[in-house]
C-alpha cells in the first residue's frame, strides 16, 4: 500500500518527504485555500520538495466537461513531473475523464462513496478512485468495507484502476483499509505520524537506552 500526503502545507510536506516513504501529495480546493496564497506558487513549491518522480494531484474547478479538460491540460503542463488531476464523480466529470484518457493525463476520480460509482469511474478510464472513509463512518456506514468491495470489484473485472482511500481521522481506519487490500491511502501529516507511534515502542526504546547507558554511559558505537 502506498502512502500519499494530503496537504498543501510545505513544512509538513518537506518533513514527511524526508522521513516517510511517501509516493506523492494530494490536494483539493479546500486544502489549497487553507494556505491562502498564490495557487501556482503552491504547486511549484510542492513539486520542488517532492521532485519530478512522485505524483502530485490537483483538482479542477470548472463544472463542464470541456472546462474540466482545459483546466486539466493546464494543470498537467504547469505542475510538471508525475501528475494526476482530481475530478469529482458526475456526468461531466466522467465525460472529461474519457477525453483525458485519450490525452494520456492521469485522473483521480474523487468524492466516491459507493462501489457502483467507483466501477463507472474505472470504466471511464480513471486511474484512481478516492472513496471517503471517515465520511462513510460518520453516517453509520463502513468506509473500510466500501474500500474492500471496490478492491474486490476491480479485481473481479481485471481493472487497472487503483483505490486511493481518503478522509481519515484515526490510525484504525488506515489499518482496516490496508488489510482490505487498498492500493493507496492519502493522509494528513498528523495521521501519517500516528501510524508509526505506539507507547510500547516508546517503552522499548527507553529500555534500550537505559541498558546501554548502564554499561557505556553516554558513549555511542562511534566512540567505542
Amino acid at each position: 500500500m502506498e502512502y500519499i500526503l494530503d496537504t498543501a502545507c510545505i513544512a509538513d510536506i518537506r518533513h514527511c518527504n524526508e522521513f516517510y516513504p511517501i509516493s506523492g501529495v494530494t490536494t483539493n480546493p479546500s486544502i489549497i485555500a487553507k494556505e491562502n496564497r498564490d495557487f501556482w506558487a503552491i504547486l511549484k513549491d510542492i513539486r520542488d520538495v517532492i521532485g519530478p518522480d512522485k505524483i502530485l494531484f490537483a483538482q479542477t474547478i470548472r463544472k463542464t466537461a470541456d472546462g474540466i479538460v482545459e483546466e486539466a491540460k493546464l494543470l498537467n503542463e504547469r505542475a510538471g513531473g508525475e501528475f494526476g488531476v482530481k475530478i469529482p464523480i458526475g456526468e461531466e466529470g466522467l465525460k472529461a475523464t474519457m477525453a483525458l484518457k485519450k490525452l494520456g493525463i492521469k485522473v483521480l476520480m474523487t468524492a466516491i462513496f459507493t462501489p457502483a460509482q467507483a466501477l463507472v469511474a474505472a470504466r471511464a478510464g480513471a486511474d484512481y478512485v478516492a472513496p471517503y472513509v471517515n465520511r462513510l463512518d460518520n453516517i453509520s456506514g463502513s468506509g473500510a468495507e466500501v474500500v474492500a468491495e471496490i478492491v474486490e470489484t476491480f479485481a473481479l473485472y481485471g481493472l487497472p484502476c487503483k483505490v486511493l482511500a481518503a478522509s481519515f481521522k484515526n490510525v484504525e481506519q488506515v489499518a482496516r483499509c490496508a488489510t482490505a487490500g487498498c492500493h493507496c491511502v492519502t493522509l494528513s501529516a498528523d495521521i501519517l505520524k500516528a501510524v508509526i507511534s505506539h507507547p510500547m515502542t516508546d517503552a522499548a526504546v527507553a529500555g534500550f537506552d537505559s541498558d546501554w547507558k548502564s554499561v557505556y554511559g553516554e558513549k555511542t558505537i562511534l566512540d567505542l
